[in-house]
């Protein structure tokens, strides 16, 4: 059998690529028991010393191409890969039927797959825009995205790498988020987001910073403190002493 081509696993372990090499190649790549895929041409049956046609059998069975699973004609071509053997027209893709001949292929669970119906069926895609993710990504409540397309719902800022928080659901940035939904300070009117463990007072239908609950005349802290409200102000008992004076 004269044997004319190799494949060989690339680094990304799931493409299988082709080459050309010669006899004392594959032979080392079998004891080495490297993951390959040889393509040959049955020799007449006289020059075949091994006889291998006689125990040739292609892996699609009753599906075989040719008609026959055992037809082995001297001067066509065979691949075997594995523990399995097809005829090369045989030796195709599950899905689009295409021959694989001396392309890339990937092989999962007994099954044979060009590269792009292999993408098509299993690779993982973002839940924004369905395209494929060759790297990177991230994943949002055990989803994929790319980095590119996990955006703030409002502003559309990436939020790769960035702190955010989320509301129904959907991720915002902290300054959207405290926009749209959080509580305003009574002092300052800024969004009280929590964010990054920001502590904040309320008391009864009022909120604060924590750096912002001081008294509105002498400007002391009042967090831990008791205080009196007078009027839409909070102050002191000191101050409310002198008020009273």
């Amino acid at each position: 059998m004269a044997a004319d081509l190799l494949s060989t696993k690339m680094e990304s372990s799931m493409h299988i690529t082709t080459k050309t090499v010669g006899d004392d190649r594959i032979r080392r790549a079998k004891e080495n028991d490297e993951d390959i895929a040889v393509l040959s041409t049955f020799l007449p049956e006289a020059l075949d010393d091994a006889k291998s046609t006689r125990h040739f059998e292609c892996a699609l069975g009753y599906r075989c191409l040719l008609g026959d699973p055992r037809k082995a004609l001297a001067g066509t071509k065979k691949m075997e890969y594995k523990t399995r053997q097809w005829h090369e027209k045989c030796f195709c893709c599950c899905v689009c039927k295409s021959a694989i001949g001396t392309k890339s292929f990937i092989p999962r669970e007994q099954e044979i797959y060009c590269a792009t119906c292999y993408e098509e069926k299993f690779a993982t895609r973002c839940v924004k825009c369905n395209k494929i993710i060759t790297s990177g990504g991230v994943t949002y409540k055990n989803e994929p995205w790319h980095r590119e397309c996990f955006t703030c719902t409002n502003c559309n800022t990436s939020l790769a790498g960035q702190r955010f928080t989320s509301r129904d659901e959907k991720p915002y940035c902290a300054d959207c988020f405290g926009e749209l939904f959080a509580k305003r300070c009574t002092s300052c009117t800024k969004p009280i987001t929590g964010i990054g463990g920001t502590r904040f007072i309320s008391f009864e239908d009022r909120h604060w910073h924590n750096d912002c609950f001081i008294c509105a005349s002498c400007k002391t802290s009042l967090v831990g403190r008791g205080f009196i409200t007078d009027a839409d102000d909070i102050i002191c008992p000191e101050c409310a002493k002198q008020k009273l004076m």
